[in-house]
């Protein structure tokens, strides 16, 4: 059985190494949320990070890990997502080429941030053409990124979770979404380190279970997403997420979409930040189990990232019935 081999001090090491380079966005208590769960809460809003997700934090801490032999290589990833926007700026802060390999149905706001930011865009017919591609580039001596199964990246993410318990010491309960389980990874091992007492639950959308059904087959396992929650589609998790998943998740917590859209729209009214649905479902999962904490409970809600475009928006605002 594989074990999970990031340690405290490599993202403790990974916040000296990005320092200066990331925004260290803000984390509150709200209100409206408060009233809402009944619960004293506190978000985090790495949707205000440089980019739009948490995304540049673990791609930063990669590539500043490389000699410059290595980085003099330009980098390659596969990506319709966060990833691909935030390698794309990392890249193009430090001076370095880049190739990202999409697939054809990406939406286009995510292509034009990505070529914005200095990269260049391939479109493959699918993730898997994309991966081997992505393999012949490496081969000819282009330097692979993955975009969640890293030491480097997954570290460079749990930075968030140290900003999260300065801000927030007295947190219990801490909700993280999940796709591939890179981000999970970094942010729960953080947490379970400095305050093994923590409670932190997963969450997914009913239409990308990608962990729950690793879970559930004690392995990586593919399958074929449909939610609209894009950024959570990562086709399968890694050994090395699945091992973070079983150490330190208390349970994963299955949300559908269209409450999701809802309180997408919820925290742009009563937040004034406009959120991904990747980010919006932990909002949704709180309200499921909140009921059932303690009262003097601290709920921590990670909004992981706000790269959606206002027509995304405006198709799930009537699309989706009111709550």
């Amino acid at each position: 059985m594989t074990s999970f081999d990031v340690a405290l001090s490599d993202i403790e090491a990974a916040q000296k190494r990005i320092a200066g380079l990331v925004r260290r966005t803000p984390a509150y208590e709200s209100h409206d949320i408060r009233e809402r769960l009944q619960r004293r809460t506190v978000i985090k809003l790495e949707a205000l990070q440089i980019a739009g997700s948490f995304k540049v934090r673990g791609v930063f801490n990669k590539v500043l890990s490389l000699s410059e032999e290595e980085r003099r290589k330009g980098l390659v990833t596969v990506s319709g997502g966060n990833h691909a926007i935030a390698l794309s700026r990392v890249a193009g802060t430090l001076g370095m080429e880049a190739l990202v390999l999409m697939p054809r149905v990406t939406p286009s706001f995510n292509i034009e941030l990505t070529k914005k930011f200095g990269a260049q865009v391939e479109l493959c017919d699918d993730a898997a053409e994309a991966f081997a591609k992505a393999e012949e580039h490496a081969k000819n001596g282009k330097l692979f990124v993955h975009p969640y199964d890293d030491p480097n990246i997954i570290a460079g993410h749990g930075t968030l979770a140290l900003e999260f318990l300065a801000d927030a010491p007295d947190l219990t309960h801490v909700f993280v979404s999940i796709g591939g389980g890179g981000f999970m990874a970094g942010t729960a091992a953080a947490l379970k380190a400095k305050r093994p007492d923590i409670t932190v639950y997963g969450v997914e959308t009913t239409g990308a279970p990608t962990m729950t059904e690793a879970l559930k087959a004690d392995m990586p396992v593919t399958i074929r997403a449909t939610s609209i929650a894009r950024t959570l589609g990562a086709p399968f998790a890694t050994a090395r997420t699945l091992a973070a998943a079983k150490q330190f998740l208390e349970t994963i917590l299955l949300v559908d979409d269209a409450p999701v859209i809802n309180d997408l729209q919820w925290l742009f009214q009563a937040e004034k930040v406009l959120c991904e649905p990747a980010a919006a479902c932990v909002l949704t999962a709180a309200t499921q189990i909140a009921p059932s904490l303690p009262d003097d409970a601290v709920i921590g809600l990670v909004l992981c990232g706000s790269n959606i475009s206002l027509e995304d928006l405006h198709s799930w605002h009537h699309a989706t019935p009111s709550a």
